[in-house]
């Protein structure tokens, strides 16, 4: 199915300077539904669109990578019945998505922890939207689900141990070969919603150097044009990597 709404870009932004890979944590929707009387769940539900709109967003202006944070290591915590809905719903946005995104060249991957606390049919879905858009090259959409920054930094250290690689030869490449996709670019902007300011564990090795962008829409209520600001902004700012400028 092809993107539904017209592709507007904002004549403003540069085509010659956008983000390679975007990060986005996607943030409130429990808020959103509470706001209208409604159950957390329903938050969730609601955030589809955005992220679908979303990607077809990062699509349109040429991003080649786009993360999305959809389920935390930490979010384990949240009460049971949360959890259930939301890995049954992450499941069942795999089976209603994939063909749809598999049809505009979009590669789907997922980063994150494959561990017992994952339900198998949850890593079935995933398997099968892996394998369907291997070989899709218009855009990667890396799923960060059951996923944590420090744990994927622990990870990478756990594979250079398995690897044998001495202490002498561990550096800033070693770690970053060992990361989940290590193919992909590092973010350049990373966008939080709802109005907090932080980074809750997300990518933190790999957006070590990324533009921080903080946005007070929910995520239900987030679409193409809020990601349209946040890459305008990131057009606006100076990145000096460490460095001064000359």
């Amino acid at each position: 199915m092809p993107d539904p709404r017209p592709v507007e870009i904002p004549a403003s932004l540069s085509s010659g300077h956008i983000p390679s890979h975007v990060g986005v944590v996607m943030d409130g929707n429990g808020r959103w539904a509470q706001r209208r009387g409604l159950p957390r769940t329903d938050g969730h539900g609601a955030g589809e669109v955005a992220l679908v709109d979303t990607t077809y967003g990062a699509l349109a202006l040429g991003v080649r990578a786009l993360t999305v944070y959809a389920f935390s290591t930490e979010n384990w915590r949240r009460p049971v019945d949360e959890v259930r809905y939301l890995m049954n719903f992450n499941r069942s946005l795999l089976e209603r998505r994939q063909h749809e995104l598999h049809e505009v060249g979009i590669r789907i991957v997922f980063s994150g922890r494959r561990d017992w606390r994952v339900p198998r049919g949850v890593l079935k879905r995933m398997d099968e939207a892996s394998e369907l858009t291997k070989n899709n090259t218009a855009m990667t959409l890396n799923i960060a689900f059951n996923y944590g920054g420090r744990a994927e930094i622990v990870d990478a250290v756990k594979r250079l141990i398995e690897d044998g690689v001495a202490a002498k030869h561990v550096d800033d490449k070693a770690i970053a070969q060992r990361l989940y996709h290590p193919e992909l670019p590092e973010p350049d902007l990373v966008v939080r919603t709802s109005g907090e300011y932080r980074t809750s564990n997300f990518l933190m090795w790999e957006a070590a150097y990324a533009e921080l962008v903080f946005t007070d829409v929910l995520w239900p209520d987030f679409r193409r044009e809020d990601l349209y600001e946040a890459v305008a902004e990131f057009q606006r700012r100076e990145r000096r990597f460490g460095g001064i400028e000359q």
